[in-house]
Order: structure tokens, then sequence, then C-alpha cells
């Protein structure tokens, strides 16, 4: 007689980033290929051969990369244009194939010891410059993959849904991730407003990043994965999957207007980062755009488009939200956003140099022509256009932001509450600006000095953190001084739990990704303005973000029938 014996569940924990409870099984993403040989290719071999392998494999991974970002949208076609601009970078290929002549290096090995050798001098830079190493090893890992005939690095495909689970996914990776076949994601690395947070939960897909102990999880072994409380359990019981099953299907699409349950009307809008978002949005629901990003226009080009190009891309967006507001941000460049004809490729730490509205103070005349082609899309529009800068941190520079836009005859001005400075003197910034926004993700970066995309800082890189949201409220207090709105448009505002712990600091609106629209506006509509001011005293008076976490948690009841 057989005696099955129970396996017992274990328990990891994490950082929950994307909403949503699923069980499922795991398939794991390969590893990149090891260091290849470093023995030198034998006499006699055709160097000049093996150079030109390097170099057809290059031009494969970068045209595939090119291929991919053409074809894909929104973020994902951002972060694939960067790293196809990485790819399409010849610094590393030069330098493979200089290795291959003269040190006789294997075509893999010469690649592997170039890569090392670009990434080595980006993280020389310090700062955004040195996030772009992983770029360059995503890259490299694709070259040789190329060389040596091998599936190229990458998301897996079992043949079923599962669960993915990686120490960390590059960007080209998370910008492939297909929701009709991932039901989560779990990582070792990343952090609450890495790249892979971000486009999990634009895509709608459960998230825990940053787990301790994920390299237990094995192929097909079952797990149940809870993006919002950050746990992952393998081996879940069967009540456990029973319970994850039973949660209703959550609807896809908003259905009425933000507010309270008591009627406090809260703006519920989208961040937007190219023409065919800003259609998506409509049909999900979105009152409006709170954040349409602008520098899809401006990527992967050495000179900036034209007037007339990007009043025929504004117009685009404008046209899908006739009648309803339109936030539209000024170029941001500079940080992980390097332009050639508006950032220095030679600052010690970009996240802290010239970026944002900066970038305007050496290169006017970009601002200048951005600022006329948006009031020129506007003129032709019913739109409500509202324009803001991002990176505003004076009262001096808002009032020039406000100026120049009043130039060009766009009067509802305002501005980006990125950094501490200007939310503790958010009243002086707001004398003249119509209104703010705050973009969570830097705010929280800047406020605790923490690297958003390093995973051992996971635990500081979120907005739950108490010195966050006292600085949400500081900047929502100085908007109220003049009567002026102050939304949030960062990643926060996307989290169900946090959306009204916000309105309960003050703030007017939320924007996020429009997946996330239909869980913020049922958590909003099940607690009174009174509840929401008393959740944000709640989440103050706490000492860590994850007691303030726990504590709102507690306070919503709602969350267990919503699966949150």
């Amino acid at each position: 007689m057989t005696t099955e014996v129970a396996i017992t569940p274990v328990t990891l924990r994490g950082f929950g980033v994307s909403p949503g409870r699923r069980v499922g099984v795991v398939a794991r993403m390969p590893d990149a290929p090891p260091a290849p040989s470093p023995e030198p290719s034998a006499p006699g071999t055709d160097l000049e051969g093996m150079a030109t392998a390097v170099d057809d494999a290059a031009a494969q991974v970068r045209d595939s990369l090119a291929r991919a970002a053409e074809a894909a949208t929104g973020e994902a076609a951002d972060i694939l244009t960067v790293t196809a601009a990485m790819a399409a970078d010849p610094s590393l290929a030069d330098e493979a194939r200089r290795r291959v002549l003269e040190n006789r290096s294997s075509p893999a090995r010469a690649v592997w010891d170039a890569a090392e050798l670009v990434a080595e001098q980006l993280r020389a830079l310090g700062g955004m410059f040195a996030d772009r190493a992983t770029d360059v090893q995503d890259v490299r890992d694709r070259i040789i993959a190329e060389l040596l005939g091998l599936r190229p690095p990458g998301v897996p495909d079992p043949g079923h849904p599962f669960v993915l689970v990686a120490r960390d996914l590059a960007p080209a990776d998370t910008a492939r991730l297909d929701p009709g076949h991932i039901l989560a994601i779990v990582t070792a690395g990343g952090g609450p407003t890495a790249h892979t947070a971000i486009l999990a939960r634009s895509l709608g897909i459960p998230c825990v990043v940053a787990v301790g102990g994920a390299e237990v999880l094995a192929d097909g072994d079952t797990v149940l994965v809870d993006g919002s409380t950050g746990e992952v359990v393998r081996h879940p019981d069967a009540d456990a999957v029973a319970r994850a099953a039973a949660v209703r299907s959550r609807p896809t699409r908003l259905e009425r207007a933000g507010s309270t349950a008591d009627g406090h009307s809260v703006a519920l809008l989208a961040n937007v980062g190219d023409p065919a978002g800003s259609v998506a949005a409509a049909e999900a629901g979105a009152e409006g755009i709170g954040l349409f990003r602008t520098e899809f226009g401006f990527l992967g080009r050495t000179t900036p488009p034209d007037i007339a190009e990007q009043v025929a891309a504004y117009s685009r967006v404008f046209a899908a939200f006739p009648g309803r507001r339109v936030v539209i941000r000024t170029l941001d460049a500079g940080a992980d956003k390097p332009l050639p004809f508006v950032t220095a490729d030679d600052e010690p730490n970009p996240a802290l140099g010239v970026r944002g509205l900066r970038t305007s103070w050496s290169h006017p005349q970009v601002l200048e022509d951005q600022l006329e082609a948006i009031a020129r899309a506007a003129a032709t529009s019913s739109a409500d256009v509202w324009v803001m800068a991002p990176m505003v941190a004076t009262a001096d520079e808002a009032d020039s932001f406000v100026e120049r836009c009043s130039a060009h005859g766009l009067r509802q001005a305002g501005i980006m509450v990125e950094v501490p400075a200007a939310a503790l003197r958010a009243g002086d910034l707001l004398l003249n600006a119509r209104f703010a926004s705050l973009g969570t993700n830097d705010l929280t970066q800047y406020a605790m000095a923490a690297d958003r995309e390093l995973a051992g800082l996971a635990q500081l890189s979120t907005p739950w953190q108490p010195a966050v949201l006292s600085l949400v409220q500081l900047a929502c207090a100085g908007g109220a001084l003049h009567g002026r709105p102050v939304g949030v448009c960062g990643e926060a505002a996307a989290d169900p739990v946090l959306a009204p712990v916000l309105v309960g600091l003050g703030a007017s609106s939320l924007s996020m990704t429009a997946r996330a629209l239909p869980d913020v506006g049922a958590v909003l509509a099940s607690v009174s303005l009174d509840q929401c001011r008393a959740l944000a005293g709640l989440a103050l008076a706490q000492r860590t973000a994850d007691e303030a976490r726990s504590a709102v948690r507690a306070g919503l009841p709602v969350l267990a029938e919503l699966g949150l």
C-alpha cells in the first residue's frame, strides 16, 4: 500500500507590483549563456571570416530588435527602441571584431569580452548610464546565441499558460510579454518602479519582484502568486487554489466616472506613450489622459521631429478624447532617456543632471517648437489640452514655463512634482502654474536616494514609504492654497490599495495604465471621502512602508471581494 505524502506549502515574499491573484505552473526563464572559453583560435583559422561572423550576428540581433520595436506600441515600443539602439551601436561589434583579428579570440569570446568592456565604461559613468550596462549584457547574450546557433535569451514558450520565473527580465523581454500566455511574473531582482513592474501593470499581469528564495521555484512547480500582497506560495493547498479560482473575473473597462461612495469626484485618467495608446485608453473607459508622454516622437533620432510631424502625432491623441482633458508632458529627455540633440554624453550622474525642463536651458528651440506644435494641434481639436513640464524644482522654473506656454496661447500650464524641493514648496510653484501632477516614481527615488531598478533597494523604492506620503500631502496642501488641482500620474496611482490614501491626502485625479482603471474605480466607490482621509491618516501614522500598507489593507474589506 502506497501512502501519499502531503507537500507542505512554502511561502516566499517579495514586493507586489501588479495586483491580482493567479495559480499556475512555473516555467523559468533560461539562464544566460555561460562565458565562452578564452582559448585562442587554432593556427590557420580564418580570422577574417570569424570577424565577419561577428558583424553578421550583430546585424541579425539589431534587425530583430528593430522589427520588434516597430511592431510594439506604448511602453513596449520605448523599451525595445532603446535596446535596439544599443544593438545598433557599432562600438560593441567593432571591439569584438578587433579582438578576433588581433587576439585570435573566438567570435563568442570576443563578443563577451567586448561587451564587458562597454558595460564597465557605462558603470563608471554612474547613474542612469550604469543602468544601460544591463542592456549591453542582454545584447551580448543575443549575439552569442546567434553565433552558437542557440535559442536566444527570452521568455519561454512551454505551449500552455504559465507563471514566468526569472532572475530578472531584460527590457527587451518585458516588452514581449504576452498576457494571453503568462499568468503571473515572479523575479528575484527588480524593484517596485523598475521596467518589469511598469510593463506588468500595463499588461494586467500579476507580478511580484525582489522575491527572496525565488531560485527554489522549478519548472513544473505549482505556485500561487499574489501581486497585491507580494506573496508567492509554492505547492499551495487545495483551499488556497479554490479561493484564487473563486475570485470574480475583474472587468477590463471603467464603466462609471471616478468618485467615492459619497459622490466626491476623482478623475480617473490614463497614462499613454503614443497615439495608439490613447485609443486603447479611450476604449478602456478612461475619463481623459493624465499623462501623455511625448518622448515616443523623439527617441532613436539624431535630430528632433519638426513641428508638422509633432502636430500630426499630437492631433491623433487629442482626437481620441474630444471634449475631455488631455495632459501632455513636454519632452522628458535625459537620465535614462538620453537624446543627442539635448543631452550630454559625459554627465557623471545623469539622474541628477540636465534632464526634463532643464534641457531647455541650453536648447530652448526644442521646447519652443514643441509648444508651438501642441498649440496648433490643440487649436484644431475639442480636447481640453493641459501642458506640463517635467523635473521642475523652483518657482522661477515654474513661472518661466507658464510664460513660455502663454506666449503660444496655452493657458492651462502646469508642472510635474518629481523632486522633494517641488513638493516642499508647492505653494510657491503653484502661484502661477495652473496645476500639478505628482510623478511618484521619481519622487520616491529622489526622496529615498534609492535607484528604482536595484532589487537590493526595493524595500526603499515604494511610494508607501511614510516620507513619500508626507511629500504627497505637502504638495496637495500647496495646491489647495491657490485652488490648484494636484493629481498623481506616477505608478502609485495604479495601486488600488493606495488610491484611497492618495485621495485622502488631497489628490484630485489619478492617472494610470488603462488596465488598472476598473480596480481603482471599484475600490474608490466603496469608501467615502472621510474614509479616504482616515486611511491617509492611518498610513501617515505608521513607522514603515510595510506597516502603512498592511494597516490600509486591513481597512479595505472590499479588497477580498475584488481579489486584490
